[in-house]
């Protein structure tokens, strides 16, 4: 029986770097995909952090 082969495309979670700093309590996480063979490296995106109201760099986690 063959075994399933994992697809290229996969789920990652994206926390605020910023919030860590401040003294804001919780964080700003958002879901995404990435694909695995295109994009190695972890992501770095800008996204709206509704804690700080402002536009965060937000890194991948895990």
């Amino acid at each position: 029986m063959a075994k399933k082969a994992k697809g290229n495309r996969i789920q990652v979670i994206m926390e605020c770097t910023e919030q860590k700093t401040t003294d804001v309590p919780g964080t700003s996480r958002y879901i995404t995909t990435k694909n695995r063979k295109n994009t190695t490296e972890r992501l770095e995106l800008k996204k709206y952090n509704p804690n700080l109201k402002k536009v965060t760099v937000h890194k991948e986690i895990k």
